[in-house]
Order: structure tokens, then sequence, then C-alpha cells
């Protein structure tokens, strides 16, 4: 399903993780990683084909994450031609895309790149927010940096307890006062009567 530009309605996904760094897969049989994604299809809203994406690609249900952000609009990316099919070549531009910032909620020996008959990835890790857009195949960088750029306000904070710290060796927080004059310090002059 093409739009009237050449552009295959599409979602993109970003999974966080507890530290916010980000689920990064290999493509099955190459040597270049990517962020989950996929086609929408006839009849389903971008948050419908997500999970499903989501499912076939990774093997999480909508109970290992929460939805966090989406993309406002769609962001393009053009595909070059010697990436595209023969018979797609004139149609085809690329893909226009919804990304979605997900936090996981599962843990990760729920991901299963093998959940359905058709993998898309053989291996997968985790990346620090920005790496990706480094690693990522030239093309696709643009819409990245877009995505990556438009989600990073909704990234959690991430919450350093130090459970070693006890409350009584925590700094105590003072009020603020102005700081007195140093001793030495000359009185201020005053200005002259006018």
């Amino acid at each position: 399903m093409l739009d009237r530009e050449g552009f295959r309605p599409n979602v993109g996904i970003i999974l966080l993780n507890q530290r916010n760094e980000v689920f990064w897969g290999k493509r099955i049989r190459t040597h270049s990683w990517q962020f989950p994604q996929g086609g929408i299809k006839h009849g389903e809203t971008p948050e419908q084909a997500m999970f499903r994406e989501l499912h076939e690609e990774v093997g999480l249900t909508p109970e290992h994450v929460r939805i966090l952000a989406r993309t406002r609009d769609w962001l393009r990316y053009e595909v070059p031609e010697h990436f595209i099919r023969r018979d797609a070549r004139g149609h085809y531009r690329g893909q226009k895309q919804i990304w979605f910032l997900l936090q996981m909620a599962g843990r990760d020996s729920d991901v299963n790149l093998r959940a359905t008959d058709h993998p898309e990835f053989d291996a997968w890790r985790w990346n620090e927010y920005w790496v990706p857009l480094e690693a990522v195949i030239e093309f696709k960088r643009g819409v990245y940096e877009m995505a990556l750029t438009e989600l990073a306000r909704f990234l959690p904070r991430i919450n350093h307890h130090n459970r070693y710290l006890r409350a009584g060796m925590r700094p105590a927080h003072r009020e603020r006062h102005s700081a007195p004059a140093p001793l030495d310090a000359a009185p201020a002059k005053s200005d002259p009567p006018a």
C-alpha cells in the first residue's frame, strides 16, 4: 500500500530499557543493524501496527512495554534505487513512518527473535540512545535523527539510588543565605549625598 507520492506507511520502534538504552537488532543474515520497523496493513492504526511488529520482530506483547510517546507526524526517507526491487521501481520511493518510544516493562529474557516463522533479526543488544545514528545505513540516518531528537524529551529520568548510602549520611539541605563578606573586605563606600 503506497501513498500517492510512492511512500509506504510504516512504523518505527525505539524500545528503551531501564537505563534508557535502546534495542538494536541485527537484520537476519546481514551485517546491518536497525530499530524494529514494519509496514502498516490496510485497516490498521499506527499503534496496532506497532504492537504487531513488536511481537513479530522482537517477540514482545503489550504487557511487556509502556508507550511513552510517538512522533507527531510522518517522517520520510527515500530508498536508493539499487535497493528497490525491479518490479517496484518507478512506483516505490521509500517509507513514511510514525515512530513510537516504548519503555520495556518486562525482562531481557522476554525478547524472542523467533516469535514467528519469518524472523527479522538474528541478534540484538542494548545501545546508548544516540549510538544508532552512527551505525544505521546512511539513507535511514536522517529519519533516525528526526525520530530520536523529537522523542528525546520523553526519556524517563533515571533514578540513581545508592543502596549503600544511609539516610543519616546524606548531606543536609541547607537554606540559602547570601554569603557573608570576607573578614578582610573593605566596607562598602556609600554614594555622596546629592
